[in-house]
Formats: C-alpha cells, sequence, structure tokens
C-alpha cells in the first residue's frame, strides 16, 4: 500500500479512537470537565500529563532543532526535562493540596483577591494560546504533507478534532484520550528511531547508536562534524551560544515549565497528594523515553539528509524531496543555474532552504523505510499536538468560565450554565488557536519556547511565593505578575517580531542589541527575577496578608501522610 493510503488508514483508526473515548468520557459535571471528577489513577494521569506535555515542540520540532543547531539545541532537552523534575517536587504535591481547579484560582484564593484572579486570567490566555500557535501549526505540516492538503485546511481540520473532544468531554474526555495518544506518539517516534539506528549503526538502541560507528568504521557524530564543517556550518558537536544565553534559555525553560498552567492543572485529577507525587515521577519516566532519543535522531536525520541532497542533481532527488517541496517546507533556488543543489551555510551562495519542523516527519522517508512506519509518524505528530491543544484549550475555556464568569462576574451562575460557558469558551478559543496556526509567529518549537518565557515571568514567582512565604501579599504578587509579564512581552516583540524596530525583516540585525546579550527564548529569567524583586519590595511596604491565609499555607505545606488533613 502506498504512503497516503496507509495514513489515511493510520490516522482514520487513531481519530475515531479519541473521538470515541470523548463520547464513552463525556463530562456531566463541571468537577468533571475541570478536573476529569478528581478520580484518575496515577498511571492514566502518568501517561496522560506526559502526552500533554509532548507537544508538537517535543514529537515534531525539537529533534528538528537539535538537527540544525546541534549542541546548542541541548538547552531545550535540559531545560524542559530539568523544569519537569522543578514542578514535580516544588509545585505539584502542595497545589494539589491546596485543592482549586486552575492555577488563576489558586492565585485567586492564595492571594485573596479578584483583582489577583482576572490578572492570573489574562496570563494564562497570554500563555496558552501562544503555545497553542505552536500546536496548530505542528497540526498543519503533518496534514499538508500526509493528507496532501495546504497547510490551512489541515488547522482546520485539526481545530474540527480537537474541538469534538475537548468540548464534549472536557478533562475528563480529554485525560482518557491522552492516554491513547501518549502510547501512539511514542510508538510512533521509537520505531523509526529503532529502524535508522540498526540501519546505520547496527545497534537497535538509538541512544547508544548516536555513539557508535558506521560500517566504515567512523564514529557518526564525528562523520556529522566532517560533513557540517565541508558545509561551512558550525562543527556540529560544539555550540555557537554564549554561554549566557544557554543558562538564560535553560532556566527560563525550567520554570516556565514549572508555571505552565495545562500541565499543572493534571495534578488535580487525582485523588490524593500522594498519587500527584506518583504521577508525577511517571510522567518523568515516560517522558524521558522520547527526550533520550531525540538527540540521537537529530543526529541520523541531519547526516542523511545532507548525504541526500548535498551537491546532487536536482533531477535525480528522491520521491521523499519532491513531496516536501511541494508543501512549500523545502525550497530549492538554482543560483548558478548547474542543477545541482548547493546545501552550504553561506547565505548568498546556499540554495536549499529546509523548514526545520519536517525533520523527524521526513525521517523516516529520507531513511527509505516501508510506508507502514512513515504513516505511523504522521498519526504520532497529530497525536502529539493535539493532546497538548486540547489540554490548552481545557486551560483557556476554564479560566474564562469558571475564574472569570464565576468567580468575578457572575457567582450565581448555576453548574449547568458554567458548563455552556466552559464549553463555548473552549469553541471560542479553538477559533482563535486556528487563527494563530494558519499566521503562525514562527517555527513550532520557537513560539512554544516564548510560551515558557512567559510563564516563566508571570507564573513562576506568584506561584512558589505562594507556597513557599506565607507573609506575600496579594499587592506584591499582582505587581510582580503585571511587570513580570509586560516586560516579557516587550522584549518579545521587539527582538522576536520587530515591532519596533521596522517589522520582522529588522529582526536579524537586533541580535547585537540584544539586553546582556540574552535572547528573547531565554529573556524569560530576566523577566521572573524582575518579578521576583518587584514583588518582594511591594510586599515589604504593604500590610500582611490575613491572618487565616497564613494558616491554609502552613496547612498546604504539611507533608503528605501527615494525618487525615493531607488527602484533602
Amino acid at each position: 500500500m502506498s504512503v497516503q493510503i496507509w495514513t489515511y488508514l493510520m490516522v482514520g483508526v487513531t481519530f475515531a479512537l479519541y473521538i470515541g473515548i470523548a463520547i464513552w468520557s463525556r463530562a456531566g459535571s463541571t468537577k468533571e470537565f475541570y478536573v476529569a471528577g478528581g478520580g484518575v489513577s496515577p498511571l492514566a494521569n502518568g501517561m496522560a500529563t506526559a502526552a500533554d506535555w509532548m507537544s508538537a515542540a517535543s514529537f515534531i520540532s525539537m529533534a528538528g532543532i537539535i538537527a540544525f543547531a546541534g549542541y546548542d539545541g541541548a538547552v531545550y532537552l535540559m531545560g524542559w526535562t530539568g523544569g519537569y523534575v522543578l514542578l514535580a517536587l516544588l509545585l505539584a504535591p502542595y497545589l494539589r493540596k491546596f485543592g482549586k481547579f486552575t492555577v488563576p484560582d489558586f492565585i485567586g484564593e492564595r492571594y485573596y483577591s479578584k483583582t489577583a484572579r482576572i490578572v492570573a486570567v489574562i496570563c494564562a490566555l497570554i500563555v496558552s494560546f501562544t503555545y497553542v500557535a505552536g500546536q496548530m501549526r505542528g497540526v498543519g505540516i503533518v496534514f499538508s504533507r500526509f493528507l496532501e492538503v495546504d497547510i490551512n485546511t489541515g488547522v482546520i481540520i485539526g481545530m474540527v478534532i480537537v474541538l469534538f473532544y475537548a468540548v464534549l468531554g472536557g478533562m475528563k474526555g480529554i485525560t482518557y484520550t491522552q492516554v491513547a495518544q501518549y502510547c501512539v506518539l511514542i510508538f510512533a517516534f521509537m520505531v523509526p528511531a529503532i529502524f535508522i539506528s540498526f540501519q546505520m549503526t547496527g545497534n537497535p538502541i538509538p541512544q547508544l547508536g548516536m555513539g557508535s560507528t558506521l560500517s566504515d568504521g567512523t564514529y557518526l557524530l564525528d562523520k556529522l562534524d566532517g560533513l557540517s564543517q565541508e558545509l561551512g556550518f558550525a562543527e556540529y558537536t560544539n555550540g555557537t551560544k554564549s554561554l549566557v544565553d544557554i543558562f538564560a534559555i535553560t532556566l527560563a525553560l525550567m520554570v516556565g515549565t514549572a508555571g505552565l498552567p495545562h500541565v499543572i492543572v493534571r495534578f488535580f485529577t487525582v485523588k490524593r497528594v500522594k498519587d500527584a507525587r506518583k504521577s508525577a515521577g511517571l510522567a518523568l519516566l515516560l517522558i524521558a523515553i522520547l527526550y533520550t532519543t531525540a538527540p540521537a535522531v537529530a543526529v541520523f536525520a541531519r547526516t542523511n539528509m545532507i548525504e541526500t541532497v548535498s551537491n546532487k542533481e536536482y533531477s535525480a532527488m528522491p520521491e521523499w524531496f519532491k513531496n516536501w517541496e511541494e508543501t512549500g517546507l523545502i525550497k530549492y533556488d538554482d543560483k548558478n543555474g548547474d542543477g545541482k543543489i548547493q546545501y552550504v551555510a553561506a547565505p548568498e551562495i546556499n540554495e536549499l532552504t529546509v523548514d526545520r519542523d519536517i525533520m523527524v516527519l521526513a525521517n523516516p522517508e529520507i531513511a527509505d523505510l516501508p510506508a507502514w512506519v512513515i504513516a505511523l509518524v504522521a498519526a504520532g505528530g497529530l497525536a502529539a499536538a493535539l493532546s497538548t491543544a486540547a489540554g490548552l484549550l481545557l486551560v483557556i475555556s476554564s479560566s474564562v468560565s469558571h475564574d472569570l464568569i464565576k468567580n468575578v462576574f457572575n457567582p450565581e451562575l448555576s453548574e449547568k450554565g458554567e458548563l455552556w460557558a466552559a464549553r463555548i469558551s473552549a469553541a471560542v478559543a479553538v477559533v482563535i488557536a486556528g487563527y494563530f496556526g494558519i499566521n503562525p509567529p514562527g517555527f513550532v518549537a520557537a513560539v512554544v519556547a516564548l510560551a515558557f518565557g512567559l510563564a516563566a515571568a508571570s507564573f513562576f514567582p506568584a506561584i512558589i511565593l505562594g507556597i513557599f512565604y506565607k507573609k506575600m501579599n496579594s499587592k506584591g504578587a499582582i505587581s510582580g505578575m503585571i511587570v513580570g509579564l509586560c516586560l516579557m512581552l516587550y522584549y518579545m516583540l521587539k527582538f522576536k517580531f520587530g515591532l519596533f524596530d521596522g517589522g520582522k525583516d529588522a529582526v536579524a540585525g537586533l541580535q547585537e542589541s540584544w539586553w546582556f546579550g540574552i535572547s528573547p527564548e531565554g529573556f524569560g529569567t530576566i523577566a521572573m527575577i524582575v518579578n521576583f524583586i518587584v514583588a518582594i519590595v511591594v510586599n515589604q511596604f504593604t500590610p500582611e496578608p490575613p491572618e487565616e491565609v497564613q494558616e491554609i499555607v502552613e496547612h498546604i505545606r504539611i507533608p503528605s501522610g501527615a494525618g487525615e488533613a493531607a488527602s484533602h
């Protein structure tokens, strides 16, 4: 069977599975819609959290970034996995014990303020929409290549699917759908990696294959270093970023992870604090399978691509090249008219432009793997993008319906009315997310990295201080969140989109003007530090929080198992 028939088959079966689960587990109450009734097992929650966490950025884009950036791409591996450890140890158990549905709910209650809740909702919406834009672009890329529709149509198809199971099932439907999506995406990522590792090095374990020798006796990484230098690129295993920027990006991704509302809300879906800890540990283990494999996939894909296309006749290019060229994600411009592809670092003579988001998806085709493996990767990419998009849409809908409509504007709203408000706001959010997917502000992982910076700049200090500093008051937290978020947005718009300096075309020239030499992806670290400073300074000059609030903070820090209170 052809790749397209296999793709229709696999995508059709997986989509039918997701929709079937959504119908089976549809939400009948707000508790089921927001936190799946609070009765999810640690294993199911661990798998769902892993799927929620491993978005299109992890599945599609991360290995693509590492393939082109080499050593510099390691910041994504270190930041995202390190952040998960931070989340599991510092935040998950305490937030679960606090017992609220959402992050704005926690901030509104902990800081005893409707203003704090509204500011947290605005932060959650900005972070979630920035993040979901990357997911929708990922969906569009997969559809455009494998179902041979244009990217915009692909985004619309993805919108319809995710709308169906997110709006119908809420967190209950999303949780069990994500369990299935984890199985699909991890199988889809690992199978081609194992195939290619064995094909290139004779070692079926990709993590070991990356450091193994090829059939001619040379080490794979040595060969890739040589190929990169021949074409004028930096040596693959050496970085070009400054140490300060690497540190800033890694820390921004770590603390951004710990402040991501769609991941934090997963820990409200289990029965006990102990289960929150267990599911965090299981999720980390399940995430590590993909994250330790991604660098190997990047090395295999980069080596195969250079050997396939560099200085080869364009007319003799294999079918995969022509297929991806039709999507517009590979572009060839024969500048010297010799019919050969000049793929080099120097932009004035380089004739090939490759969108880094295609590397994982094109990898099985470049390696000439069977059609079913190529189709499996397409199904995995969609599972990764849709699982995270659904989690983000739930954050958006619960922020609007629960935190704004119910807790600020209309406290008398019935449960049925709140459920309808949640579903309508999810539908509106899908349409906005689709717009961002059709008009993306960059490639998937870059957009997602900015969402982490925004989460680091806004949520992380407010949550950490809310848990570990009982005297932190509402005025300090609100001031810190507003200043941190505004600073990060300003820096992002200035240096990523050139908003104040001549538009996107001027962005490349602005690199010399970065503050402290830190890129927009890493600036969340600076904005977070400013947030902490502002919050603590304002706190010193304003009244302490009420005694009952301080008692609640003391209570949530009692270790799990120290009495019956720990399970509530």
